[in-house]
């Protein structure tokens, strides 16, 4: 019968003692042992090579790997990894690509058995499979087409004070523009920044944001006084649709990635925050490659905007077809013998009134048309602004 593969050392040594008598033949002493004639010479083919030792079993394993990477290979992706703990195999193989273009680049499976043998990738439980995305709700197709902005949630700093971060990108080429640790989202504090932002890289032709202050609001074309100056500087505000922001998805995704690398867990001071805000700022533009973008960084596509921001800000100029009036402290303009409320975003600014009928006037704010005023009733009834549409 077939050796038992729990005895097979001690059945070859027998086998070996019974061919040395020489009492019987090969096939003989196979058909009584139970093997084929080519391993019982196999058998004693390392018997006679190597003794009682080459009866003992041999792994299956090949001796070579044709396809095993180099320790040069493996030693520059770990390299890459250690520098960059979250990033993943395409964005390790465009750096490699980059850096070395001479250097023979392993499959991306290869790269991730790299990373699982070095015990550098951390196991994450399975995720729900879900519909694929829909398109972008708002698209830049080239950079300062479209900024957005958004507030990533607030947290506590190791020192109890809270951290509101800040974060301006552009849309086409993903750029970083803004990340900063701000206090509070108030509205001088943001004003600020985005002067900042409008002295370094010029003016966009728009800016998406969420219904929120000091972004957006509940009152007529969901303006507040952040983005009444928006429009001053010929700057069209967009917002989502109100409860979905992932109409805004890849700057929450952003988001996800900022608190990664950043925050988790957050630093001890404000100043280190922002510090770590920094740095990841300047990998993510300049290092960071994005398969969006065809594996480029952010900084190899965006390009400052050639609209440059001066002060002072000028009042909204109107032709001669408006009806101009100059909004009160109170929100309201004086019209036919009473008052129409606009809204307290618009307080001080001048809006313009258009004509459609007798009755009917369309309200504008800047270059924005943002309600209908019945004549007699002195009511506004707001217009949704373009991007509201659903």
């Amino acid at each position: 019968m077939p050796w038992q593969e729990t005895d097979l050392v001690n059945e070859r040594l027998k086998f070996v003692a019974a061919w040395q008598c020489g009492l019987s033949t090969m096939t003989e002493l196979c058909a009584e042992f139970g093997i084929s004639r080519k391993s019982g010479y196999k058998i004693i083919s390392r018997y006679r090579a190597e003794g009682p030792s080459g009866l003992l079993d041999r792994t299956r394993a090949p001796r070579s790997h044709p396809n095993r990477s180099t320790v040069e290979v493996e030693a520059s992706v770990l390299r890459v990894r250690r520098a960059h703990p979250t990033w993943g195999s395409k964005k390790i193989l465009a750096v490699l690509g980059l850096s070395d273009p001479e250097l023979v680049l392993p499959a991306r499976s290869t790269v991730e058995a790299i990373l699982d043998r070095a015990g550098v990738v951390r196991r994450r439980r399975a995720r729900r499979l879900r519909a694929p995305s829909a398109e972008p709700y708002v698209d830049g197709a080239a950079p300062n087409d479209v900024w957005s902005a958004d507030f990533k949630g607030w947290f506590r700093l190791g020192d109890g004070t809270r951290c509101d971060p800040l974060t301006i990108n552009d849309v086409c080429s993903r750029y970083s523009l803004v990340c900063q640790a701000m206090r509070r989202p108030q509205l001088e504090g943001v004003r600020q920044r985005f002067e900042l932002a409008f002295r370094e890289f010029g003016l966009p032709s728009a800016i998406l944001t969420d219904n929120g202050p000091p972004f957006g609001s509940v009152g007529i074309g969901h303006l507040t006084r952040l983005s009444v100056w928006f429009l001053k500087l010929a700057i069209r505000p967009l917002f989502i649709v109100p409860g979905h922001p992932e109409h805004n998805g890849r700057h929450e995704r952003f988001h996800r990635t900022l608190d990664e690398e950043t925050a988790s867990p957050p630093k001890a001071t404000r100043g280190a925050q922002q510090r770590a805000f920094s740095g990841f700022r300047r990998e993510y533009n300049d290092e960071r490659p994005h398969e969006s973008l065809g594996m480029l960084s952010p900084a190899q596509v965006y390009t400052s905007s050639p609209r440059v921001f001066r002060r002072p800000v000028g009042d909204f100029e109107y032709d001669t077809a408006f009806d101009v009036r100059q909004v009160r402290r109170d929100g309201s303009v004086k019209w036919q013998g009473g008052y129409a409320f606009v809204g307290e975003a618009a307080r001080g600014e001048r809006v313009g009134l258009e004509r459609v009928d007798e009755e009917v006037w369309h309200l504008h704010i800047g270059m924005l048309r943002v309600g209908v005023l019945a004549g007699r009733t002195r009511v506004i009834v707001p217009i949704l602004p373009a991007s509201d549409a659903s």
